[in-house]
């Protein structure tokens, strides 16, 4: 079969011929309808090659986003049946430990241990014409939804959907939220924030196109990611700041601004994986500020953001690529000119 795999450290991904998986006991054979492309594999391939080799040993098979049809299922696996239409939840865990027993499988201590890793991640992924699920359990019913707008849903809507519920509380009528970065993950969250609380949302951004999106995506207000902009959002506060800062680019310039941004006792939250590092002192953020570190979500939670998507809360942007173009998908993603996600259809 068809797959895009990264080869070779420091070159872009190509196709490779590999042969048809099978599924093992327990395991779900997927025919793969979706897979979505993330910064976290740039990210990955902007590694130099002794750290990619020591966590990701190249070749492997990109894709932590998936979207299939279920072809086979493995001796004793059950729960779902051949012919469902199916996302796949990405950060598997042991599923025995007391994080994966509550459904926070991005936590679990026991998957290094034993091998376990996401696909796209260290497992094969599912940019490929099939893939192998390592439990049904990581398996979550589309129905009717097309996997291809949906199939983004398992981390670019399901990480801000993760990282705003922790702060919810403090996101009721009358508060503001900053969202920075307006590209695959930011635009999400401007349309979770919009469905699920009270806050006015400011969103930024250096590039004016992706401005104009945020504010497409029900931003309240959108400015340029630079100094000047905490001006803005001071002067839209009485002075005081945002209750909640979302930082999904991470880089050095934006983490800097979250200080300045945030209000004493609010939230900020680093989700962009850009290399910033924020000093954490005595009077590095305003008084009674929380540091929160979100990694991707929890199993029950992209049942929630399925549901949302279902019910027309919120609606992933993308742009369709053949798995042949998954290089110059990539290639688009570097450049920043994507509108929304990238997805690869096999």
């Amino acid at each position: 079969m068809k797959s895009l795999q990264y080869v070779t450290v420091g070159e872009a991904p190509r196709i490779v011929e590999v042969p048809k998986p099978k599924p093992g006991p327990g395991q779900v054979l997927l025919k793969v309808t979706a897979a979505g492309v993330c910064h976290s594999d740039e990210f990955i391939m902007s590694l130099p090659e002794e750290v990619v080799m020591t966590r990701w040993p190249v070749p492997f098979i990109l894709g932590h986003e998936g979207a299939g049809i279920v072809a086979e299922l493995g001796e004793g696996a059950s729960g779902v049946a051949v012919g469902d239409s199916v996302l796949v939840y990405g950060p598997w865990g042991c599923g025995r430990c007391s994080y994966c027993l509550k459904g926070d499988e991005m936590l679990c201590p026991v998957a290094v241990k034993e091998k376990i890793a996401p696909p796209g991640l260290g497992s094969p992924g599912a940019m490929a014409e099939y893939m192998i699920v390592d439990s049904p359990r990581h398996l979550v019913q589309l129905g009717d939804l097309d996997p291809v707008a949906s199939v983004s849903l398992t981390d670019a809507a399901l990480t801000p959907y993760h990282a705003i519920k922790t702060s919810l509380s403090k996101l009721g009528a009358g508060s503001t939220v900053v969202v920075i970065g307006a590209g695959g993950l930011g635009h999400m969250a401007i349309q979770i924030l919009k469905a699920i609380s009270g806050a006015t949302v400011i969103a930024l951004d250096i590039s004016p196109e992706k401005r104009a999106f945020a504010l497409e995506m029900g931003a309240d207000y959108a400015f340029d990611s630079n100094p000047a902009a905490v001006a803005s959002v001071k002067d839209l506060t009485g002075g005081v700041g945002a209750n909640v800062v979302l930082d999904f680019v991470g880089m050095q310039a934006t983490v800097d601004l979250m200080p300045q941004l945030v209000a004493p006792g609010g939230d900020v939250q680093l989700i962009g994986i850009g290399n910033g590092v924020l000093p954490i002192r005595f009077e590095g953020l305003p008084f009674d500020t929380n540091f929160r570190g979100p990694y991707w979500g929890a199993l029950p939670e992209l049942v929630e953001v399925v549901e949302m998507a279902r019910r027309g809360q919120i609606k992933v942007e993308f742009e369709a690529f053949s798995l042949d173009d998954g290089a110059v998908a990539y290639e688009r993603l570097h450049e920043g000119t994507l509108r929304g996600r990238a997805v690869l259809v096999p």
